[in-house]
C-alpha cells in the first residue's frame, strides 16, 4: 500500500511543482524507489499521516520560490491512500485472528495510522470483531517506540505487560515492546523490516504473520 502511494505522491509533486522533487521526497519519507521498499525506520513506516505531510511540505519548500508556492503545490498533489482498496493481506487474517481469540487470547492494535482509516481497514479485512482495543496515531497517546501506546492498551484490557506479547515488522514496534516490559517480543519478516533490523530486538522472528496460526493452535 505505502510503496504505491509514495510513487504516486512523488509523481504528483513533480507535476505540481514543475521540478524533480520526488527523489528528495522519497529520501525524506523513507522510500527506496529502486527496490520499491519502505525503509523500516523512516516516516512511512513509523510516523502519522500528519507527520508524513509535514516532512513532504518541508522538502517541497526547499524547491519552490516561495512558501505560498510550496503550499499550493502540496495542496494540489496531496492525497491519502485508501487502505481498504490498497491493503493486501499476507495471510488468511479472519482465520488467524479467530484462532488467536479462540485460544483465550485477546488482540489489540497499536498503530501510527489514524483511527478512521484503521477502523475502515480492519472492517474491510473482516477482522474488526476480533480486535478488543486500538491505539492510533491521532489518539494523542504517544508514538512508537514510546511505550505509552502499548501500556495504554494493557490498561484498557486490564492485563499486565509481562503477560502480553507484541508482534511487529519494524524496529520501532519491537523497541516499544521492550520499553514497555512486555513478556514476548516477536518480529515478523513479512513487512518492512528485515532480519538485520529486527533480530537484535526480538525474542523470536517469524517468516510471516501467518505463522502465528501455529502459535494460536
Amino acid at each position: 500500500m505505502w510503496a504505491g502511494w509514495a510513487v504516486d505522491i512523488g509523481r504528483r509533486l513533480d507535476v505540481a511543482t514543475g521540478r524533480p522533487v520526488s527523489g528528495d521526497v522519497f529520501a525524506a519519507i523513507g522510500f527506496d524507489p529502486t527496490s520499491n521498499r519502505v525503509q523500516p525506520g523512516g516516516p512511512l513506516a513509523v510516523s502519522t499521516m500528519a507527520g508524513i505531510a509535514e516532512v513532504v511540505a518541508a522538502v517541497v519548500r526547499r524547491w519552490c520560490p516561495s512558501v505560498a508556492a510550496a503550499r499550493r503545490a502540496v495542496e494540489t498533489a496531496w492525497f491519502e491512500p485508501d487502505p481498504v482498496a490498497l491493503a493486501r493481506p499476507l495471510a488468511d487474517l479472519p482465520v488467524l485472528f479467530a484462532r488467536i481469540v479462540a485460544s483465550g487470547r485477546r488482540i489489540a492494535i497499536a498503530t501510527t495510522d489514524d483511527r478512521a482509516p484503521t477502523e475502515a481497514t480492519l472492517r474491510g479485512l473482516g477482522i474488526r470483531e476480533h480486535v478488543s482495543a486500538l491505539a492510533c496515531g491521532d489518539d494523542g497517546i504517544g508514538l512508537k517506540p514510546d511505550p505509552a501506546m502499548v501500556l495504554a492498551l494493557c490498561a484498557a484490557l486490564q492485563t499486565e505487560p509481562a503477560r502480553t506479547a507484541i508482534v511487529g515488522d519494524t524496529p520501532a514496534d519491537l523497541a516499544m515492546g521492550r520499553a514497555a516490559g512486555l513478556g514476548r517480543v516477536i518480529g515478523v519478516l513479512s513487512g518492512v523490516g528485515g532480519r538485520a533490523a529486527l533480530e537484535p530486538l526480538a525474542d523470536e522472528l517469524l517468516p510471516s504473520v501467518g505463522e502465528l496460526v501455529a502459535a494460536a493452535a
